[in-house]
């Protein structure tokens, strides 16, 4: 996978914008990697290794803006190997701004701005315990592909699965539907 790309555009939904990163994000994103329900799955981010990861890369990191307020970060990393027109995403969300489907719309923008682009799958990689996140991509379409053993590095040096699930342009030409909004 790649981290290098062109810049990447503004993208607006009913609700979500998602945008570059820039210096500002830098706190609420501490804070929110901080919630528990965040650092549970998402371990170990101090505010250098915050700013490295998301703050540095704009051309991988997309911040999660609601109402103008920075509420999480989808990562979009796309493969360099046209063979493979492939992209990896990453999501988290603040607690609060869950159950209001924000990562669902979220996803939704960026996977029709990258099957837009040539990509004709997209393909996640939660933790088989994070159920929340399974039923949420789920919903948007995304099919379980399989059990990735021993995966992820768990707090204390225990391994946990992922679960790879994808999405592909054939599933949605134009991208999974946005997710209803309750009115």
């Amino acid at each position: 996978m790649s981290s290098k790309r062109d810049a990447q555009p503004t993208l607006h939904g009913p609700l979500v914008t998602l945008r570059d990163p820039s210096a500002d994000d830098l706190t609420p994103l501490r804070r929110i990697l901080s919630e528990p329900e965040v650092a549970e799955w998402w371990v170990g981010y101090d505010e250098a290794r915050t700013r490295d990861e998301f703050i540095a890369h704009p051309d991988v990191t997309r911040v999660i803006e609601v109402e103008r307020r920075t509420v999480g970060v989808l990562c979009v990393f796309r493969a360099d190997d046209p063979e493979y027109p492939t992209t990896v995403m990453h999501i988290f969300i603040s607690t609060a701004s869950r159950g209001r489907r924000i990562g669902e719309e979220a996803l939704a923008l960026a996977i029709a701005h990258e099957f837009a682009a040539g990509v004709s799958r997209v393909t996640l990689d939660p933790n088989v315990h994070n159920v929340g996140a399974i039923r949420s991509y789920e919903r948007l379409g995304f099919a379980r592909v399989g059990v990735l053993r021993d995966y992820q590095v768990r707090p204390g040096g225990g391994l946990q699965d992922g679960l790879l699930m994808d999405l592909t342009r054939s599933d949605y030409p134009d991208g999974p539907p946005m997710p209803p909004r309750e009115a």
